[in-house]
């Protein structure tokens, strides 16, 4: 009876060390998405099976805005999200709340992120002709702040710059569709939307790339305590981004089915190209926070060390 009854004890201790040595299922990584093309990538690493492979389960959180997004993001219901350095600035001048791990999406010399678009109705063509004239725009956001620098680069001055706030991109584009607005700035690829409808484009960031970009960020808590949920998070980004850029056909599917583009472009919308591994320069970061430090949005110094963190990339 010993003889039978030992062989079974050792298999259930052998069973019970096995299970104890065994990684416990990781939790869901919470990312708070905006209905934006730049989150097309982390829906194909979805769809895909690139998260699943990674051994990651990733919940996605929507939210309606910005502000929403922040909010999630302060209040600890999201782990990462698509920003940008403007808002970067905004999060890390008190301290490191925040990290960026890697750019969501850029501006290329061929696919702009943001347009300075004049009214159909307006006698607009050129950046210098936008001297003095109310600009539709988004105050103390990465939207103003291209707005500017394409501008500045193009020789205006800054005094020459006017800005009027219009937060919501539907009521920009409305405002500027009825002329009540002679020019604004939009995101793509709803200016792709406004062009369809008869704006005229001044400029876009292919001009000065530089300036257009997002980023993915992480809570700085969440980096530090699940550095390899974040590595497998951007190893399966990877892996969506390259599918993506080798075939930029295949995801109409999920455009429609994210809103990520307006209905009436995306027969004619082509998905630009996503940014391999990469983070935003010293000088991109230096040059965003001298601009929020200049318009009284940030006090002190936000560290690029602190903030930027290029070591999770695969």
């Amino acid at each position: 009876m010993n003889r039978i009854v030992r062989p079974a004890l050792i298999l259930v201790v052998l069973a019970l060390a096995v299970s104890a040595c065994a990684p416990a299922p990781s939790a869901p990584v919470r990312i708070g998405v905006l209905p934006i093309l730049d989150a097309l990538p982390m829906y194909v690493a979805e769809a895909e099976g690139y998260f699943a492979d990674a051994g990651l389960t990733v919940e996605f959180v929507p939210a309606a805005s910005a502000a929403e997004r922040d909010q999630l993001m302060q209040a600890g219901a999201i782990d990462g999200m698509i920003n940008d350095l403007v808002s970067t600035m905004l999060y890390n001048q008190g301290g490191r709340q925040i990290v960026v791990v890697r750019m969501a999406r850029s501006a290329t010399s061929t696919f702009p992120q943001y347009r300075i678009l004049a009214s159909k109705d307006s006698s607009l063509t050129t950046p210098a002709d936008l001297a003095g004239v109310p600009i539709g725009i988004s105050e103390g956001t990465v939207i103003a702040y291209v707005t500017e620098r394409l501008l500045q680069a193009e020789g205006l001055a800054a005094e020459d710059i006017v800005g009027v706030a219009v937060p919501k991109i539907s009521d920009r584009m409305a405002l500027l569709d009825s002329g009540e607005l002679q020019a604004a700035t939009l995101p793509d690829p709803l200016s792709s939307l406004a062009l369809q409808g008869g704006a005229r484009l001044i400029i876009d960031d292919t001009a000065h790339p530089e300036y257009g970009l997002s980023l993915i960020s992480f809570r700085a808590a969440f980096a530090e305590e699940s550095p390899q949920s974040v590595r497998a998070f951007l190893a399966a980004v990877e892996k969506a981004v390259e599918a993506i850029n080798a075939d930029n056909t295949r995801w109409n599917g999920l455009l429609t089915d994210k809103q990520l583009v307006p209905a009436p472009v995306l027969e004619s919308y082509q998905i630009p190209v996503f940014p391999v591994a990469s983070v935003p320069t010293e000088a991109q970061f230096a040059d965003v926070l001298a601009w929020t430090q200049a318009k009284g949005l940030v006090t002190g110094d936000v560290s690029y060390a602190e903030s930027v963190d290029a070591s999770f990339l695969p």
